[in-house]
């Protein structure tokens, strides 16, 4: 399963990519403004794309089809690994397929059913999005929703991929993982708890203690021979 990172942040994309551990980046006007800052939106945005070696998700601000196209059109002239983010909608679904014939990429985002994923993918979507911490708010069981969309593009050999979003903690993603999602996006928060294990860390710490005393033993021998 591949993983994006879902932030604006460059220092945490550039610390995860040099880390080796993202295939790309979600972002949205949200996650944009909290880092931004007095930046110059395109260069920021361009430097996202240059951070990472794969598809970064810049989201348009339209509502209609035709603005949709417009501003995705733009965003994709960034640079060649911008992935437009699109909601699912009417109008959503319209720019998609318009956008698609132009060789854009698109993710189709808030989804929260499988009728909406399945519609997405008829549309030609090059990543659907379903939030499942965001359901599993209101009561819901988001993962139920990953593995019908799963069965669902299975069933009729569809390409879209299925990128696992408003992943909460680590168990979402073994959980998307074990239903065969092809991408979750996490934050970097959630991102980095991945590696962390209090056995990894006890272990590491009785590793350098025992090293420890055996240099000290070490040094106490050759201390006896002199």
């Amino acid at each position: 399963m591949k993983i994006f990172i879902d932030t604006a942040d460059l220092k945490e994309i550039r610390r995860a990519a040099r880390a080796g551990l993202i295939d790309g980046v979600t972002t949205n006007p949200s996650l944009l403004a909290k880092v931004m800052g007095d930046a110059d939106v395109r260069d920021y945005m361009k430097q996202i794309t240059d951070a990472v070696n794969g598809p970064v998700s810049l989201e348009v601000l339209a509502t209609s089809a035709d603005s949709m196209v417009e501003q995705g059109r733009d965003l994709a002239s960034i640079a060649d690994n911008v992935v437009i983010k699109v909601p699912l909608t009417e109008d959503g679904l319209v720019a998609t397929r318009q956008l698609r014939a132009h060789g854009i990429g698109v993710n189709v985002t808030l989804c929260f059913s499988p009728a909406q994923a399945l519609l997405a993918a008829k549309a030609g979507a090059t990543f659907i999005s379903p939030f499942v911490g965001r359901l599993d708010d209101i009561s819901h069981q988001g993962m139920e929703l990953i593995a019908q969309i799963r069965e669902i593009y299975d069933n009729y050999g569809f390409d879209t991929e299925i990128l696992v979003a408003s992943i909460r903690h680590p168990l979402h993603f073994v959980e998307a993982a074990m239903i065969g999602a092809d991408i979750a996006t996490v934050p970097p928060a959630v991102l980095w708890k991945f590696i962390q294990h209090p056995l990894t860390e006890r272990g590491l710490e009785a590793f350098l203690s025992d090293w420890e005393k055996a240099q000290l033993q070490l040094a106490k021998t050759e201390e006896a021979k002199a």
